[in-house]
């Protein structure tokens, strides 16, 4: 059951909101005596009539008692909220208007007690206000259980009237009213199990206001939000445990099967049929490649495949603890327990539906990805053999995270000292410090001086660091024919890893003219030089018969030579060869299994809005991809204690 019961029926124009608002204002406190005898005949055939015509008013509280002990306290106490939330109604029912009319009431306490936007107001002109308003009056009733009304604070009128006051414009917006024709009275009614508060709410203007279901949720957001504010942020917290261990656990176990959904290699045929058989129908689809325009065959056949995902016990386990954590939350929200749905039918997770028509328009294409993670920090090493002794004790103070940040400063400074002496080693540090921070803030612009003196001195990594620098996006520094230029003379100085970044510019054709034949021949340059990822993409293209001619044996060779100095993707290529499994279709779903890890740590937090400061999705990724590039541990998703927010 839902932590807040929210109901939103309205009184048409014509039924009787002027009487609605002298009911809800004067009604007595009612104090139900415990009363376990039976309910009566009467009651019970009130209650068969009051289901029958409103089974709405099965998800009230008072209603849940009675079904779990069918007493007259019970009885009286669900049939009196019932009633009162279907007014409107009840205007066109003699026996329900006889039952009102008739029903027992207790001692009222003090005149009314009604209240909006300002205290002191005066019922008879309220009245007089409703009764010559034209347009529809909405009821809310929102109820609490008593325990928690009474832990919370709700239990008295001046917290509700608080509550109201602060989220009249939320509740304004929800109704898509502008909040200066927001109007709106309310009273607390504190009785029974449930206290309760009567809302009416209109606006100045007739027919302007709209409640649909989505608005009735994000009033019941808000209100919950402020009312569980602490409880729902403790659910949050990411490194105190919680006082839930179940929680704690399933948020452990979620974060560590992510890491190993970013990082395996994914071996699934079934998947990958249906990938192939996506990506051959998605040749006939003429709108645009996204699951919302897609025609409703091919809408069946990626949520065939994203059921077919779910069967992998590491993406299976990673949703089931998601909706361990996300259920903590519901239970705030939701009336009833919500039930477990396939990964495709999850809401919160339609963004794999579309990585899935991604990679399977990828396979389409033929497109090959570079799969080459840890290529930049491999690529530019610090370690030189001919370096001077002063280069080699400063680099291991600037790289020593056990000394202060004052003594890791100074030899920042002693550094650039070394690099105005002409010192290339130092010059060409200097310029990754300028580049990546964290000693000195980044700054591009000193990073290329730096780099470029380096890089005139025949520094070969300091070659291919500026040739990357400056096919950047940044602005200050970007010129990709000075870029060409660099890494050319990088590659001709026998730097594989330049010789393998010409090739993926050609094969990409983002920054130069797109040819396969010549990234082959710069992929076959670093290959012969021993680099592993070369080596590792020169043997897909021999297999796809990209830039080169079809060769089985010589793709096989190559991805030898890559597999032999430990390339897993190289590796799991090799054991592939005689599945007839094409590799890109093979690789298209290990990517598609990457982007449901990263997709599962997006979610790792369940959603929701507690409040606080929020951070968007993809800032968060990246951050992260930042951090990883830096070679840097840890996940700002563990760091970051607040919600996310898409955009």
């Amino acid at each position: 059951m839902a932590k807040l019961i929210l109901k939103s029926p309205y009184i048409k124009s014509t039924g009787g909101a002027s009487g609605y608002l002298k009911y809800i204002a004067t009604r007595e406190r009612v104090e139900i005596i415990p009363d376990d005898r039976p309910p009566t005949r009467k009651q019970e055939q009130l209650i068969v009539k009051l289901v029958k015509d409103f089974p709405d008013c099965k998800t009230l509280y008072e209603y849940e008692d009675y079904a779990a002990k069918p007493t007259k306290a019970n009885a009286s106490a669900f049939i009196t909220l019932a009633l009162e939330s279907n007014w409107d109604a009840l205007h066109e029912s003699d026996q329900y208007m006889k039952y009102i009319a008739t029903r027992p009431r207790a001692e009222r306490l003090g005149e009314h007690g009604l209240y909006g936007d300002e205290d002191g107001v005066v019922l008879d002109k309220a009245m007089d206000e409703m009764e010559n308003y034209t347009g529809n009056v909405w009821t809310h009733i929102i109820s609490l259980k008593r325990e928690d009304a009474a832990r919370l604070g709700f239990d008295n009128a001046a917290a509700w009237r608080d509550l109201l006051r602060a989220h009249r414009n939320d509740i304004a917006a929800a109704m898509k009213i502008p909040p200066n024709d927001f109007r709106w009275y309310a009273a607390f009614h504190d009785e029974g199990e449930h206290p309760h508060v009567h809302m009416m709410a209109w606006s100045a203007k007739a027919r302007q206001a709209y409640l649909s279901k989505d608005g009735i949720r994000q009033i019941k957001s808000a209100l919950t939000n402020h009312i569980f504010q602490q409880e729902l942020l403790h659910i949050y917290e990411q490194k105190s445990m919680s006082r839930d261990e179940l929680v704690y656990e399933a948020r452990k176990a979620m974060l560590e099967m992510v890491r190993t959904m970013k990082e395996r290699i994914c071996n699934h045929p079934d998947a990958e049929r249906l990938m192939l058989e996506l990506a051959l129908q998605l040749e006939t689809v003429k709108c645009k490649k996204s699951y919302g325009y897609l025609p409703k065959p091919q809408k069946k056949l990626v949520n065939k495949i994203v059921d077919e995902m779910e069967r992998l016990p590491s993406v299976r386990k990673c949703y089931e603890q998601w909706m361990i954590l996300q259920g903590k939350v519901d239970a705030y929200y939701h009336d009833k327990e919500q039930k477990r749905v396939p990964l495709s039918q999850q809401k919160e997770f339609r963004s794999i539906k579309n990585a899935v028509i991604k990679e399977a328009e990828n396979i389409r294409q033929c497109k090959l990805f570079f799969e080459d993670k840890g290529v930049e920090r491999e690529s530019e090493p610090e370690e030189f053999r001919n370096a001077s002794y002063d280069y080699w004790d400063l680099r291991d103070v600037i790289r020593d995270n056990t000394l202060t940040l004052e003594e890791r400063s100074d030899a920042v400074s002693e550094l650039e000292k070394l690099a105005g002496n002409s010192d290339k080693h130092a010059q060409y540090l200097m310029g990754k410090l300028w580049r990546d921070g964290p000693l000195l803030t980044p700054n591009t612009v000193n990073a290329r001086y730096w780099f470029q003196q380096a890089a005139e001195q025949g520094h070969s990594y300091a070659q291919y660091a500026l040739g990357k620098l400056l096919f950047s996006d940044d602005v200050d520094v970007r010129d990709p024919e000075q870029g060409m230029r660099w890494l050319v003379t990088a590659a001709q100085s026998g730097n594989s890893y330049a010789a393998y970044r010409l090739g993926k510019e050609y094969y990409r054709g983002k920054n130069i003219e797109q040819s396969f034949t010549t990234a082959a021949k710069w992929f076959d340059r670093a290959a012969q030089d021993g680099n592993q990822y070369a080596q590792y993409m020169l043997g897909k293209l021999y297999l796809m018969g990209q830039g080169v001619d079809y060769d089985k044996q010589m793709g096989v060779h190559w991805l030898s030579q890559s597999a032999a100095q430990g390339n897993a993707y190289a590796n799991s290529l090799l054991k592939q060869q005689n599945s007839g499994r094409p590799p890109n279709v093979f690789l298209g779903v290990t990517r598609l299994f990457h982007h449901m890890g990263r997709i599962f740590q997006e979610h790792f937090l369940p959603q929701s809005n507690p409040g606080g400061i929020q951070i968007d999705r993809k800032r968060l990724e990246e951050l992260q991809e930042k951090r990883e590039a830096h070679g840097l541990k840890g996940s700002v998703y563990e760091e970051y204690k607040g919600p996310t927010m898409s955009m």
